[in-house]
């Protein structure tokens, strides 16, 4: 492998790292602001021109913020739990297709590792990675409400993780390849797969709003039980981590959704003569999905515990199923297998 490579991925991972960071700042500004708009109040409007400084207002205070560690909680594992919460959350993004660009005369993917012919896999595995930091924040804190918080995640884990991965089968039969890359060119051809999943289209998307653990599926965290769950023991960077993760996990899901159901980089008659705009027309999709999950949490209160089980185990799973039989049913009909 050659130097030109190694560059390439380097300044490539820089350049998504500096992205996610921006994002995860003016996300919250964002959530901040429609909120305030649905509600019929004002957001964020001191710092900064139209409150446009308050995500570093909030990034200075967390730095400068006494870090404080409860004596009894296991320090090793209550330092490392954010850790291993955050950065699967991050490398998530290194197989997403993003697009190509033309400069100095060569063509130049966008994306970090390329085309990974078992992409899918790897998003399924990583996904799963992060409720251990969930777990093993509130456990380490040593505090019964951050314990039950961590447990509240595994359940919701377990009660939705299979439904999520069914959702990915319907795109994965169509495109014929696990390939990420293969999908969104499917997709090209074919049409967005949404129009031929929409069961498994919403699926997917009740079912990543529980692993992200955003409202109304918020139960790890739920302020007026637990007082904040499994961080309730966290401040400064440590808190701050945790919220990095929650809404870096808001673009993740959404770039996945729009890959695997909308169509990713590509949309119909501009792409395909203008394909540099595709980087934008994905940006553009993952924008609008991030404006419904805050619209979501805007809109629906907190579901009980027992009701959030019931709808994953009672629900969503067997309808992952029907969408999955369908598809095979389908596609057997009009002889595509």
């Amino acid at each position: 492998m050659d130097l030109a490579t190694w560059i390439e991925w380097i300044v490539k991972s820089l350049m998504m790292i500096l992205v996610l960071l921006t994002g995860f700042a003016y996300t919250t500004y964002m959530e901040r602001k429609l909120l305030a708009r649905f509600q019929n109040r004002y957001g964020p409007n001191r710092a900064g021109p139209k409150g446009l400084l308050q995500p570093i207002a909030d990034a200075v205070k967390l730095i400068f913020k006494e870090e404080l560690i409860p004596a009894q909680a296991d320090k090793l594992i209550f330092i490392i739990a954010p850790i291993i919460t955050t950065v699967p959350a991050w490398i998530i993004l290194a197989v997403i297709p993003l697009g190509t660009v033309q400069l100095f005369g060569q063509t130049i993917d966008l994306s970090i590792a390329g085309d990974l012919n078992v992409g899918i896999l790897y998003i399924a595995s990583v996904t799963s990675i992060s409720v251990y930091g969930i777990v093993l924040a509130g456990w380490s804190s040593n505090n019964k409400y951050a314990t039950m918080g961590g447990i509240r995640s595994t359940a919701q884990m377990i009660s939705y993780e299979l439904a999520l991965g069914l959702s990915f089968v319907g795109p994965i039969m169509m495109a014929g390849s696990m390939s990420l890359g293969q999908i969104v060119e499917t997709q090209g051809q074919m049409g967005w797969f949404v129009l031929y999943q929409p069961i498994g289209f919403i699926v997917f998307l009740i079912a990543a709003l529980a692993e992200i653990n955003r409202p109304p599926f918020d139960m790890p965290e739920a302020e007026q039980e637990l007082t904040a769950g499994y961080h309730v023991e966290y401040s400064g960077m440590k808190f701050a981590m945790f919220m990095l993760t929650e809404y870096t996990k808001m673009v993740v899901v959404s770039t996945i959704a729009v890959t695997l159901f909308l169509g990713g980089y590509h949309l119909p008659f501009v792409t395909d003569r203008f394909p540099w705009l595709g980087p934008v027309v994905l940006f553009v999709k993952v924008l609008l999905l991030v404006y419904g999950i805050i619209w979501v949490r805007a809109t629906l209160p907190r579901i009980r515990y027992d009701q959030l089980m019931a709808l994953g185990c009672k629900i969503m799973l067997p309808t992952a199923l029907v969408s999955v039989f369908l598809t095979a049913g389908v596609m057997f009909l009009l002889g595509m297998v």
